[in-house]
């Protein structure tokens, strides 16, 4: 690493023109998390082999968009046209595929950008609603509002500086012990536009659903492709691992400072670290505590790394639950013929020991299993003292650091 510096204290909670939930913020919402993400693919079949055969992501439901009666000639006439939403915890979704040749015939793709979504959640259907309205008088280029079908998510969508989508969204559907979505005849009411406020609640409207003898136990099962055969952590898994977070994002930008306005100025995220390497600067950003949750590179890198000319996505992060299971999911992908790549580990400050896995487009998915927390002072840990990381050998057995096993916790069982 030639250089690195810590970001100064956050200012993100300076007060503000508006309150959200009671406290004054620069803008109507506070971004909390990363809640999903899509992807085009240009191999369905490939792809889903990838991420639900061998990941173990689960489907949730099917989207034909041939089906839709507005849907082009151009479309109907297409092999593959089912878009799959995929999850690997309760939320309805935490993950997208949907077929690059529908959104082309559609004219609704854009050259280079490959991530079809990146999904941020806030605190209240309000903080949507107010968004929206708030996009608008930023001058930021909108996309589309209302509640997703299927998901049950109200969003406010919008394009980023490179033409990637950002979606602001609030309530997704949550799939419990019975691993069932919701059945369709519960998406009567389609929403294009903001609701007015209030709205009555998800329970008032599963009551009134049962009213109509809608049969709740309608939905869709996944169902996983590979026996349970694997001992994690004293639970029998199809996989010697379980994803159990999403994230971080890593994009390649045109104009980074175009970039770092919109998500930093504009958005809120706080910036933790900038690193420079090989005189190129990159930039991490963050929303809690986790030490950055997107991730900012010169364009000019994508090249020196080897990753594919066909996105401007560096990678997509994929936690799971500790180290070993890490060293158990790169040997088993590698196995399955999978290319694992180790990038340098200057480009992710704060990871630890982390490998890359090429999917059947070229995206680069991180696996890693630690992510350093930052506290309330803002400030991440300084680089040198952290773990040197040697990607050409790395130990059977880690010793723990102050954070380690810290942030977001995955609930419920692995399997």
């Amino acid at each position: 690493m030639e250089g690195s510096q810590r970001a100064k204290p956050m200012k993100n909670g300076t007060p503000g023109n508006y309150v959200v939930g009671g406290v004054r913020f620069a803008r109507p919402f506070r971004l909390r998390r990363l809640g999903h993400i899509g992807l085009f693919t240009r191999d369905m079949p490939a792809s889903l082999r990838f991420y639900h055969e061998l990941l173990g992501f689960q489907i949730s439901d099917v989207l034909d968009f041939a089906a839709n009666p507005d849907a082009p000639d151009t479309v109907k006439r297409l092999n593959q046209t089912e878009g799959y939403f995929m999850r690997h915890g309760t939320d309805h979704h935490s993950f997208v595929l949907f077929p690059q040749q529908v959104f082309e015939a559609m004219g609704r793709a854009r050259d280079g950008v490959s991530i079809n979504q990146m999904t941020w959640q806030v605190g209240s259907l309000k903080e949507v609603v107010d968004a929206w309205s708030w996009l608008e008088a930023q001058g930021i280029e909108r996309s589309r509002t209302g509640r997703d079908v299927p998901g049950s998510n109200w969003h406010a969508y919008c394009f980023d500086p490179d033409g990637r989508v950002l979606e602001l969204y609030y309530g997704i559907e949550q799939i419990g012990w019975d691993g069932r979505s919701k059945p369709r005849n519960l998406y009567e009411e389609r929403f294009t536009e903001p609701p007015s406020l209030p709205r009555i609640s998800e329970g008032t409207e599963i009551a009134e659903a049962q009213a109509r003898a809608v049969d709740l136990s309608s939905g869709l099962r996944g169902e996983d492709p590979l026996p349970a055969r694997y001992d994690v952590g004293g639970i029998l898994l199809p996989r010697p691992f379980k994803i159990t977070c999403l994230g971080p994002i890593r994009l390649f930008v045109e104009d980074m400072g175009a970039n770092l306005r919109y998500y930093r100025d504009l958005f809120g995220f706080m910036e933790t670290e900038t690193v420079t390497w090989r005189g190129h600067t990159c930039h991490f950003l963050r929303i809690n505590s986790d030490h950055h949750a997107i991730a900012l590179y010169p364009m000019a890198m994508r090249a020196e790394l080897g990753l594919s000319a066909e996105t401007n996505a560096f990678s997509i992060g994929l936690k799971v639950n500790d180290y070993q299971q890490l060293k158990d999911a790169i040997a088993f992908l590698e196995e399955r013929g999978v290319t694992i790549r180790k990038l340098p580990p200057e480009l992710s400050p704060g990871m630890d020991y982390t490998a890359f896995a090429l999917d059947p487009d070229g995206h680069a998915i991180q696996l890693y299993y630690y992510m350093e927390q930052v506290g309330w002072d803002g400030r991440p840990r300084p680089a040198d003292q952290r773990r040197p990381i040697d990607n050409d050998a790395w130990p059977d057995i880690l010793d723990a650091l102050s954070d380690t096993f810290q942030g977001e916790t995955f609930l419920g069982p692995l399997g």
